[in-house]
């Protein structure tokens, strides 16, 4: 895929980035006969999407829950989503959960490889191997009584901790293989439009010269998130820009949100960003509490990590600690990759508030209404599962510090521009802008708040409107 001089600028779809949401939709387009151009910044495909665990979060009874024996359905998926993602246009939560089983198909007939394996166990991503696993708040209280909790992490078959390298492989060669024109190296600088306003291309600059791409159906923007803008990231999380780590390439810098707002785009949630540092695996750290300063519950200690982390930053100081027993006791397994720290060990309730000062008697009286509820297998505060519920009762106790100036919280975005059903960019004065359309890191679509972010809704979001936009684009003409 390499660009010659003579290569012409002209196409019926313009797509502005190649990870994953670009291939899907490249793909997509191509299979309707279109002529598809791809200006990416790097000097090839894969972004962000090829940085990846390669989690793809799907439902809504995929050949794989299917097989795996797993009970799911678009109704179950829509009730759990729209309860947790924040999303304010449900025609586009709608869309995802009736098309998630045909995506799921989709996928694998491009060749990207799901193993028929179910993980059970808590983790935040199981190592190579498993297939589905459960990647998600489903089982978080009361999320787990708005639908019946159903595993919806679809786990590419790849190495371990980075199988969307697999999964960018193989989607990469299938644009190859499909005559998918690619530019690489090419920074786009701005949309065009015409005389009567629809968006039909785009300036770029590749090696010092500038150039125009036109679009004769339109254009999408695959750019990805905006985490490697400090100025996009301080707006709402200033102090990420201290201790936290930026997941992704250096290309997610927001340009792709803010060329479509110079042309009149509206944004959503546009300071909404997903931080995680998770204490599990192993999955018994979730048996613990985490108490912030003045030694309170505030979360469900079996929240996916992402909603731990909201809540964290919620607190006063954005100070919080896991504490648990000797019988609970271990090292969060990712201890290096996040910097947690070992506050100390102490012998009792009373010496453990002295030693992370907390006022004294509050964490003993945390611990005693929590003991007596988890020996009845009840958490009536916040809804533990009973599955995580043990009385904390054996000292020496121990303190594992989660504040936000300690730990190296991840992140990434999830605001971005205002999307229809379609991925259609919405303008500001609510009506669609002509000829654009946006998908992946860069659109605020499925997922809207990092209390009801679950691994892959970035990579499946993504992945699936890129493919509508094609469809539309290419019919709405």
């Amino acid at each position: 895929m390499s660009h010659s001089d003579t290569q012409s600028l002209d196409c019926d779809l313009l797509i502005v980035g190649l990870g994953m949401t670009g291939a899907c939709a490249a793909l997509e387009a191509r299979a309707r006969g279109a002529d598809v151009l791809i200006l990416e910044r790097a000097t090839s495909g894969g972004g962000t999407s090829a940085m990846t665990e390669g989690v793809i979060y799907l439902g809504g009874g995929t050949r794989l829950q299917r097989d795996l024996g797993v009970d799911d359905d678009p109704d179950a998926m829509y009730r759990f989503m729209d309860a947790i993602c924040n999303v304010s246009n449900k025609a586009v939560l709608r869309r995802y959960c009736d098309g998630s089983p045909e995506h799921f198909d989709w996928l694998e007939a491009q060749g990207v490889p799901f193993t028929r394996e179910l993980y059970k166990d808590k983790h935040i991503c199981p190592p190579q191997g498993p297939g589905l696993y459960s990647s998600g708040n489903e089982k978080v209280w009361p999320y787990r009584e708005f639908a019946t909790p159903a595993y919806r992490g679809h786990l590419v078959n790849g190495p371990s901790g980075n199988a969307g390298s697999k999964m960018m492989e193989v989607l990469l060669k299938r644009c190859e293989d499909e005559g998918v024109r690619v530019i690489g190296d090419a920074r786009v600088l701005d949309l065009t439009t015409d005389a009567a306003g629809r968006v039909d291309g785009a300036t770029f600059r590749r090696y010092g010269e500038d150039h125009t791409a036109s679009a004769r159906k339109g254009v999408l923007l695959a750019t990805g998130g905006f985490q490697m803008n400090e100025k996009m990231v301080a707006r709402d999380y200033p102090f990420l820009l201290e201790n936290g780590v930026p997941i992704g390439e250096d290309s997610s810098d927001g340009s792709g949100i803010e060329m479509a707002q110079a042309i009149g785009a509206d944004v959503e949630s546009p300071g909404a960003i997903h931080a995680t540092a998770s204490i599990y695996p192993p999955g018994d750290l979730v048996r613990g509490i985490i108490v912030n300063k003045f030694g309170q519950r505030f979360v469900a200690e079996d929240s996916y990590h992402g909603r731990t982390a909201a809540f964290v930053f919620d607190q006063p100081d954005r100070k919080a600690y896991l504490i648990v027993d000797s019988e609970t006791f271990d090292y969060p397994q990712f201890s290096e990759q996040f910097g947690y720290a070992l506050v100390d060990g102490w012998e009792t309730v009373p010496e453990m508030e002295a030693g992370l000062g907390v006022p004294d008697g509050a964490l003993q009286r945390t611990l005693d209404n929590y003991n007596e509820f988890a020996a009845v297998g009840r958490d009536p505060r916040f809804g533990k599962h009973p599955d995580w519920l043990v009385p904390l009762k054996n000292g020496p106790y121990a303190a594992i510090n989660l504040s936000a100036d300690v730990v190296k919280y991840h992140y990434h975005s999830l605001g971005g521009l205002r999307v229809d059903e379609q991925a259609r960019v919405v303008g500001a004065n609510g009506a669609p802008v002509p000829g654009l359309y946006a998908a992946g890191s860069c659109a605020a679509s499925v997922i809207q708040t990092a209390k009801g972010y679950g691994s892959g809704m970035m990579l499946g979001g993504g992945s699936f409107f890129g493919r509508v936009a094609a469809r539309h684009c290419l019919a709405a003409v």
